[in-house]
């Protein structure tokens, strides 16, 4: 077994006022395989009341908290994130509660005992509960996945999901351009042509609907296969 000692999980936040303390919660009542938590946060011009709650945090182990002037999208926030994330695994967690941190440590093992460089939670297999969600997401990511596996030459279930745990010089090592929700085809893109050892293993989910604070929309998926036909042929 390796001997890492610490984890990074990584929030990025936007409007998210009603989940983020219980988020919070649930983040520090799992314990990551024993690794100690550095918790990055990164406000992305939140508006709702957010940012005046992630003050409460500033200066607090583990947190570390940061913040956008406006809103640029998940993978502008990620990519803040990863520039002060210290830990030797960094991990994804979004502020909602669609997914649950108890899910971490089987993904987690699996780069801890040498198998992984990557690991990723899928939605899509049996063996935990899943809420059944929209079905035009749930065929936009089959569909996006199917094209992920024909363009990288693998056999991936969930390649749109949130839960993706890292070693972190392999992530260090990738430059992401991404601003928005593209970060998920992007880094799947770029760690696949590096030859990454890539794991699933199958998580819950309790996916919202739009009424609830879904932020992703069909938009967002014309922008992921450009980003997986693009990626495919450069850096």
């Amino acid at each position: 077994m390796t001997t890492h000692q610490t984890i990074s999980i990584l929030i990025p936040v936007f409007n998210e006022i009603r989940f983020l303390s219980a988020l919070l919660e649930k983040v520090n009542a799992v314990d990551f395989c024993g690794l100690q938590k550095q918790i990055i946060l990164v406000d992305d011009g939140s508006t709702d009341g957010t940012r005046d709650l992630l003050k409460r945090y500033e200066g607090q182990p583990p947190y570390t908290v940061l913040y956008h002037t406006h809103n640029q999208g998940k993978g502008a926030a990620l990519r803040t994130a990863i520039q002060h994330a210290s830990g030797d695994i960094i991990v994804i967690q979004d502020a909602d509660l669609e997914y649950d941190p108890k899910d971490y440590p089987e993904l987690i093992q699996l780069i801890l005992d040498g198998k992984a460089d990557v690991a990723y939670g899928s939605r899509l297999t049996a063996g935990k509960p899943v809420r059944a969600f929209n079905v035009l997401h749930y065929f936009g990511n089959k569909f996006l996945t199917f094209m992920t596996n024909i363009l990288y030459n693998t056999t991936l279930t969930d390649m749109e999901t949130c839960y993706k745990a890292f070693r972190a010089e392999f992530l260090k090592d990738v430059v992401i351009r991404s601003n928005r929700f593209d970060f998920e085809p992007e880094i799947t893109a770029k760690v696949l042509k590096r030859g990454a050892r890539l794991y699933e293993a199958p998580i819950s989910y309790s996916g919202r609907n739009f009424d609830e604070g879904k932020k992703i929309t069909w938009r967002d998926g014309i922008s992921a296969l450009w980003t997986l036909v693009k990626y495919r042929f450069i850096d």
